[in-house]
């Protein structure tokens, strides 16, 4: 090579670098494959050598051939730097080179050094929020080594000019500058980025030992790191050595480019550092062979983009612009289209659609880039609804692999002493077993969640779980008889599974690595069935081995984590293993991809989509960190952090100049309105300014109505009302007096209850909530007036109180709860009691939940309705009173007058007729209703009868009468069970609203229901 070869050359914003690579390399050594073979190819990394290596396979048309070398500049290894400098590291001495510290070792021990200094401090944090920090922590050392900061510069930062929590930050960074090196020097490691800059010295040694004697190409990098940029600078005075640019703006005059040396947030900025560094201006740099010139749209970006302090010069656009020109970003913008999405949903259904789209065209490629993983992973769920597998560069986050969910809801389980949701989640695990197939595991648990863990919350843990078990075979005579021993069996099992590590729970604090060994042999144990080993399950296959990989190295290093406190058990492993990633090896699409930002830069595909193009996602904050302020960083000598943002918009530009480009954002995130990305801001000022802006911004309201008609039904049949009209055979002789209400406001209720038979599921492991409460005061008075039915005792409080305890302990509440409760019920018991005192004296006797029953002859047969009585009273002067107690809101005396409560005044009914027994006996004299809700009223009895109101005989009569007409009239066959017949008379609640489909045809016929 002359010394009138160029020695750095770009290829421009608009070609796809590893293909135009390719073909230049292909190009020049034409004549001789074998030269090829004697080239060196230094490559930002192994991703950038993979791609090239498929650009070559793609010019040949998968022939096979023999490929230059390459190698990683970030990820050098000593050996392959051997191999470079041939034998030893190029006669210099050799380079006995520690190895790097594992990942997890090293934040083992850097939580072991922030939790001591934790501990000087007087201060605690869980483990998970100790190895948090100690991440943090590691991401600040490489950034500090990388750059290539000497940490005892942190000493000259003036104390006096700083914060008081800066104050406490500098004194926290002191365990980098104390007692890490020393740490790093016993465990005979060196940290990755120290590593890597050795690695790279001793390279550039090598080549000033002895001159290397075949071309060496360095491609692809950007020189952000200072030891790679010293050895560009070096690869340049080689005879043979030459750097490819990606990306390279060469049209900038001289002030221009000055301006952007000092804009960290520039996409040219990383370039025009290493420029700097070569001694080269932009003019000097030569177009690569095979490379096109810069795009068109390109060019328009770069005007886009200028340093703020040059953006004044948008105003000269329109007048020195010709027509030409116009007309060429004009056409160039026919290839980008701009989507304005409602919501990431939206905008992960448009991209899904995009890609599929992109397969009806035969060997078209098409990638996501977006350094979002939330939109990424949206758009892989919404793609395998067309079985469709992505290739995501990111990969799979371990953390959602099958063995790491496992042991992950297994910690979370029994840390939460099996609650309802997660050991439900445990169980419907696709390895879970217990010692049962698959299939018999699937079913208890479908009983376990129906007929146990629907409604309260059991007490914690096993004992707990038992404890409701036995409860609800005696609150539920349907339960099947088989149920309850099943049940029991497999209780049998988890405990036999889960003992050893349940045991370790009762510890305030424990070491990790016990806890860890517990877990795992739980989790093998739960994994195992008559037809499946459980070891052999869990660590099977690519993710299996994954994660027994992870947790190998985490076993190594679980001797300096922190202890914890087991219930912590699960967070800290989201925080141990969080970035693990696993990348699939098989099974992907191969033209369709998922690519982050910088992997993105030296690939190209025949469509990219450009997403999450918002402000804080592309491009994120530029947050200076945790532990450094923007003045400290600056006085450490550590780069901006606008830096990153000049990065990600380089990586931006070099996507957006592909053929064929979608932008992609959503409007809203979270409810919350979004800003869009700068630089699509900057791209449409410049257009509105040269008048092209309706290019840029083409309708794109076809978006919405594709991602709308994706899971829209073929065709639309509103439904109208139900009028189910079961045959007369059917429909329910017998009801109780609480369903009758129902069964006036709402007779589709009655349907889908009675003769459907269809019960509303209760809510899994709710918290006891009014109803529970109800239940709770309804057995206290039930149980105190049936100890004392016709005299109070000589303590009545000692005796209620007695009561109250036993009823406690009967509810299986949670003894919090029982606190929280106990003010509210002791106002209403003293309430109560004060009442009774004054009422007892009246009274021969008191009845408490008396069940009764009348008969009412109808058309189709005898009608049976059923009551029980909250309280009854007869009383010495033969008069019969009864009380039905309330613990929520009353119902209106209009409602009762009318018959639209009928609740009290059909009890009437059945006492006039005698339907509680003999005993009961009394001429009706009144009805009453006692709300209990022990808030600042305590209590409250309230008349419904005499006085303005009806008697409580007529009350009795008429709703008797009511009641007559109803079932004579749903005895007709024609006479249907509605829903809502009377919009106005609707109840409060209705378990079957979705069931009748309210919504959609009260909508339809502007009803209000």
């Amino acid at each position: 090579m002359s010394d009138e070869t160029p020695r750095v050359f770009s290829i421009p914003a608009g070609n796809a670098f590893v293909d135009c690579l390719a073909r230049g390399l292909r190009r020049r050594y034409a004549g001789d494959p074998l030269t090829l073979s004697r080239v060196l190819l230094l490559l930002p990394n192994r991703r950038a050598a993979r791609s090239l290596s498929e650009a070559f396979l793609r010019l040949d048309e998968g022939r096979p051939q023999i490929l230059p070398r390459m190698l990683p500049l970030g990820d050098l290894d000593p050996e392959e730097l051997a191999l470079e400098g041939g034998g030893s590291l190029g006669g210099v001495a050799d380079l006995a080179l520690a190895p790097a510290l594992a990942d997890s070792r090293r934040v083992a021990l850097l939580a072991k050094l922030v939790g001591e200094w934790l501990s000087l401090q007087g201060t605690s944090l869980s483990a998970a929020g100790v190895i948090r920090l100690a991440r943090d922590l590691a991401r600040l050392i490489d950034e500090a080594e990388t750059a290539e900061i000497d940490w005892a510069r942190l000493d000259e930062i003036v104390p006096q000019e700083l914060a008081s929590h800066w104050q406490t930050s500098r004194s926290f960074l002191q365990i980098v500058t104390e007692a890490w090196p020393s740490i790093e020097q016993s465990e005979g490691h060196l940290g990755p980025a120290a590593r890597r800059r050795l690695i790279l010295e001793a390279q550039g040694r090598v080549w000033e030992q002895t001159l290397p004697d075949h071309p060496i190409i360095a491609a692809g990098s950007t020189g952000s790191i200072p030891a790679v940029q010293r050895l560009l600078a070096q690869l340049v005075t080689l005879p043979q050595g030459q750097i490819v640019l990606p990306g390279l703006d060469q049209g900038c005059s001289e002030d221009l480019w000055d301006a952007i040396t000092q804009d960290p947030s520039h996409p040219q900025y990383g370039l025009a550092q290493l420029l700097r560094r070569l001694k080269l201006a932009p003019s000097d740099v030569a177009l690569w062979p095979e490379a096109l010139p810069e795009s068109d749209i390109a060019s328009l970006t770069n005007i886009a983009m200028r340093p703020a302090v040059k953006t004044d010069s948008w105003r000269d656009l329109a007048l020195g612009l010709s027509e030409r020109q116009e007309r060429r970003w004009t056409k160039a913008l026919e290839g980008l289209t701009w989507y304005d999405c409602q919501s990431p949903r939206e905008e992960a259904s448009l991209i899904a659609l995009l890609l599929r789209g992109s397969l009806e065209t035969k060997g078209k490629t098409a990638a996501l880039v977006t350094p979002d993983r939330s939109l990424a992973r949206r758009v892989a769920a919404e793609l395998r609804r067309w079985d469709i597998e992505i290739d995501d560069s990111a990969g799979r986050a371990l953390l959602q692999t099958p063995p790491m969910t496992l042991l992950r809801l297994l910690a979370k389980a029994v840390g939460e002493g099996l609650a309802p949701e997660a050991l439900l989640s445990l169980l419907k695990h696709p390895f879970a077993r217990a010692g049962y197939t698959r299939g018999e595991l699937a079913a208890l648990t479908r009983a376990l969640e129906r007929y146990l863990l629907r409604g309260p919350r059991p007490q914690p843990g096993l004992p707990g779980i038992r404890s409701a078990l036995r409860r609800r075979i005696g609150e539920r005579p349907s339960l099947p008889p088989e149920v309850a021993p099943a049940l029991e069996r497999l209780f049998d099992r988890l405990e036999q599974c889960l003992a050893p590590f349940l045991s370790l729970f009762d510890q305030q604090r424990l070491a990790f690595s016990p806890l860890l060994d517990a877990l795992l042999r739980a989790a093998e144990s739960l994994a195992s069935g008559p037809d499946v080993l459980g070891a052999e399950q869990l660590w099977a296959d690519e993710a299996g081995e994954a994660a027994a990989d992870a947790l190998l190295d985490m076993r190594a290093a679980a001797a300096d984590l922190p202890d914890l406190a087991p219930r912590d058990l699960p967070a800290l492993l989201d925080s141990l293993f969080e970035g693990q990633v696993l990348r699939p090896r098989y099974g992907l699409h191969p033209r369709l991809f998922i690519w982050g930002p910088l992997e993105a830069r030296l690939q190209g595909a025949d469509l990219l989509i450009l997403g999450s193009l918002n402000e804080g996602s592309w491009p994120r904050l530029a947050d200076p960190g945790p532990w450094l302020s923007r003045p400290m960083r600056a006085a450490m000598g550590l780069p901006p952090p606008e830096r990153r943002i000049g990065q990600a918009a380089h990586d931006f530009l070099q996507a957006l100049s592909a053929p064929e480009v979608v932008l992609t954002r959503a409007k809203k995130q979270e409810g919350a309105p979004t800003i869009p990305a700068r630089w699509l801001s900057r791209l449409e000022a410049v257009t509105k300014i040269v008048g092209i802006t309706e290019s840029l911004r083409r309708p794109t309201a076809r978006a919405a109505a594709w991602v709308a008609e994706l899971d829209k039904p073929e065709s639309l049949h509103p439904c109208g009302a139900p009028a189910p009209r079961p045959p007369i055979e059917a429909r329910p002789r017998q009801l109780s007096v609480t369903r009758i209400e129902t069964w006036m406001r709402n007779p589709y209720a009655i349907f889908a209850g009675s003769i459907l038979r269809l019960e509303k599921l209760d809510e899994i492991g709710q918290d006891p909530g009014p109803a529970e409460r109800g239940q709770l005061i309804h057995a206290v008075l039930e149980n105190f007036v049936k100890a004392y039915p016709t005299a109070l005792p000589d303590e009545p409080e000692s005796a209620l109180q007695e009561i109250v305890e036993s009823s406690l302990a009967a509810s299986g509440l949670d003894p919090a709860l029982q606190r929280l409760w106990q003010p509210r019920l002791a106002r209403l018991l003293a309430w109560f009691l004060e009442t009774e005192i004054h009422r007892r004296p009246a009274l021969l006797a008191v009845f408490a939940e008396r069940s009764g029953a009348l008969v009412i002859p109808a058309p189709a047969g005898e009608f049976r309705l059923t009551a029980k009585a909250d309280r009854l009273e007869l009383r010495r002067d033969g008069g019969l009173v009864l009380i039905d107690y309330k613990t929520g809101g009353l119902p209106k005396q209009g409602d009762v007058n009318q018959g639209l409560a009928p609740q009290l005044p059909l009890e009437g009914a059945i006492a006039a007729a005698g339907g509680f027994g003999e005993e009961t006996l009394g001429a009706l004299q009144a009805l009453e209703l006692w709300r209990l809700a022990g808030g600042a009223d305590s209590g409250e009895a309230k008349l419904l009868t005499g006085g303005r109101n009806p008697s409580a005989e007529s009350l009795a009569e008429q709703a008797k009468a009511g009641l007559v007409a109803l079932v004579n009239a749903f005895d007709q066959p024609e006479t249907p069970y509605l829903a809502l017949p009377r919009p106005g008379a609707a109840p409060r609640f209705d378990d079957y609203r979705q069931l009748a489909r309210v919504d959609e045809w009260s909508s339809e016929s502007g009803d209000e229901a």
